[in-house]
């Protein structure tokens, strides 16, 4: 699949950002913050990822390390991205919250977060479903 430009945001549309990637395919982690979320990630560069406005209307949570940075709307709550702890300069996003993207159509991965202390150098970007 080619890049190509997708747009997102949270449910009030407060936050929105663009991104520059080939969104076909996701993973989807078992951590404790993740999966009660129902979060399907897929990774970026900072070069592709651009917040076009809400920078003002995020709130962060940290638990942990707290080198994850989990960033939501403090208006509706939803959690459309976030710096990921493993290399905090990139952003994770959520694809249910890409405009368009029909989710059913992706490859998904399952990614054991739940026991990623145990295997932190096992191969990440790649199975993060980052462009």
């Amino acid at each position: 699949m080619e890049s190509r430009t997708y747009t997102g945001g949270c449910h009030c549309g407060k936050v929105r950002f663009e991104v520059d990637a080939a969104l076909d395919r996701a993973s989807q982690c078992n951590c404790s913050i993740c999966g009660p979320k129902g979060y399907l990630h897929h990774m970026v560069r900072p070069e592709q990822f651009r917040l076009l406005s809400g920078a003002e209307d995020l709130t962060t949570y940290t638990f942990g390390t707290h080198a994850a940075r989990h960033q939501f709307c403090k208006h509706c709550g939803v959690a459309s991205f976030f710096r990921p702890r493993r290399d905090p300069s990139w952003f994770m996003l959520n694809l249910r919250c890409v405009e368009g993207l029909d989710v059913s159509k992706l490859s998904i991965t399952p990614f054991d977060g739940r026991n990623w202390e145990s295997h932190p150098d096992a191969p990440y970007k790649g199975t993060w479903g980052a462009s």
